[in-house]
């Protein structure tokens, strides 16, 4: 069974069980392009959107009580996620999103009008004249898209990042004081303490972390009641103010209305901004999820510095084998969102006059990379850093081995002379200890005094 609604083109047959109309009707037909939706959480702030828009057009007496009411009310329930189906819009459509748009005018119109015991169609609440009120795609969509950022990077990343910053903190403190060899060029090189391995990769992320949160700051300033183009055409004076107001009761944060609106419309620099240091980010938490996988590696044949936990079998036809799959995740993660970057770069790179057309697919990026991210840093910590253990055989292994401790000893006996003893040492497989001994080059009190792991970090 359907039904039939028309738009501005004419008339759009519709299945009877759809909320939607004849606009959202046309992209499911004319956008059937990947597999690729609207996150959920974009779709729940574009309906909190449209909730506090009728409220800010109730005070400004541009809707009446009851209409906005039912609008609010239409909201909620899109808000509590009974009508999540009601939103199959293909992210591959017009670059301002207004097919989503209109989805959402036309779902909260039709919820809205069946409350007040209308048909299905009748637009007894109408999509454009009373949901859209106030209101362009052009200045909506990226509303709701800042808003998304927003909401995720302080429910999800910020917390994931902070309790893996501060993981990687305790496992400093835990290892406190335990001395191995540090490597450049995946060469051994001079001491150093396990404590200041791990804080070095504490640091990474958290300075990493204050690029994410200054950018986020930028995403606070929303485009709302620029409409069109930013000149707010058709929107009544204080619908702005009003639509921050409400926003920021609703939400606790500190959004604010973008002081040049045509900026916010037609470029996204604070999303591309975003998407910049996400990607940072994502450099440095590869970094120490590849270290940890190059010191995990072994058991036997490897580095096996750090006992990585052993979650599930590594392979399917050679048995006892454990992976560094936590590693791994991240790793591929991590280049998820630098290809994501790289589309959300050029996307804010190709903003044409007075609009940007690459708004859904930006949007639909730059979550991508915070999903992962959040996701990837807590499973990680879970499953890898808060179980890892020292393999202590070993680094004290590596530590007593060493040919760079001869570093120590150039100020005694001069950088050609360091040289010799270390290449002299490798040849015949001995220590420098014994090396420095055998050519008398000084005392073995002499050596103990310059060589002291301990001062030498």
């Amino acid at each position: 069974m359907s039904r039939i609604e028309t738009d501005s083109l004419g008339e759009v047959s519709i299945s009877e069980n759809a909320y939607w109309g004849a606009q959202t009707e046309r992209s499911l037909k004319n956008f059937a392009i990947g597999e690729d939706k609207f996150p959920k959480v974009f779709i729940k702030n574009y309906a909190l959107l449209k909730k506090i828009a009728a409220q800010a057009n109730l005070v400004a007496k541009e809707l009446s009580e009851k209409k906005a009411k039912l609008i609010m009310q239409a909201c909620d329930e899109i808000l509590k996620g009974k009508y999540d189906d009601q939103f199959p819009l293909s992210i591959w459509q017009t670059g301002s999103g207004t097919q989503t748009n209109m989805n959402l005018n036309e779902v909260i119109a039709n919820l809205a009008s069946e409350l007040a015991g209308k048909e299905l169609g009748s637009k007894y609440i109408h999509p454009n004249d009373d949901v859209n009120k106030g209101q362009s795609s052009n200045d909506s969509f990226p509303t709701a898209m800042q808003m998304s950022i927003v909401e995720l990077l302080e429910t999800d990343f910020l917390p994931a990042a902070k309790a893996l910053i501060l993981s990687l903190r305790n496992k400093a403190e835990e290892f406190k004081s335990i001395l191995k060899i540090g490597r450049t060029h995946l060469m051994d090189a001079v001491p150093m303490t396990c404590t200041q391995e791990f804080e070095a990769w504490a640091c990474l992320l958290e300075e990493a972390l204050i690029n994410i949160n200054h950018s986020q700051k930028w995403l606070l300033e929303l485009p709302i009641a620029g409409t069109a183009i930013g000149t707010g055409i058709n929107c009544s004076k204080n619908f702005g103010k009003d639509f921050i107001e409400i926003l920021n009761g609703c939400t606790g944060l500190a959004f604010t209305q973008a002081e040049n609106k045509f900026s916010k419309i037609s470029a996204h620099d604070n999303v591309a901004a975003i998407s910049a240091n996400l990607k940072i980010f994502a450099g440095s938490l590869n970094k120490v999820a590849n270290d940890i996988r190059w010191l995990g590696s072994g058991p036997r044949c490897g580095l096996s510095e750090l006992l990585l936990p052993e979650n599930e079998p590594g392979s399917s036809i050679m048995p006892g084998k454990v992976n560094p799959t936590q590693c791994e995740a991240v790793s591929m993660l991590c280049g998820q969102v630098y290809g994501n970057d790289a589309a959300v770069s050029f996307g804010a790179a190709n903003g044409q006059l007075q609009l940007n057309t690459y708004k859904p697919m930006m949007l639909y990026n730059v979550i991508h990379s915070i999903r992962l991210l959040s996701d990837g840093m807590m499973s990680f910590n879970n499953h890898c850093i808060m179980g890892l253990k020292l393999n202590k055989n070993k680094i004290d292994h590596y530590l007593e081995r060493s040919l760079m401790v001869v570093t120590a000893l150039v100020p005694k006996i001069g950088y050609e002379k360091a040289s010799k003893v270390a290449q002299q040492a490798y040849k015949s497989n001995s220590t420098v200890k014994e090396e420095v001994l055998k050519q008398g080059l000084m005392s073995s009190d002499e050596f103990e005094s310059l060589s002291n792991f301990e001062r030498l970090v």
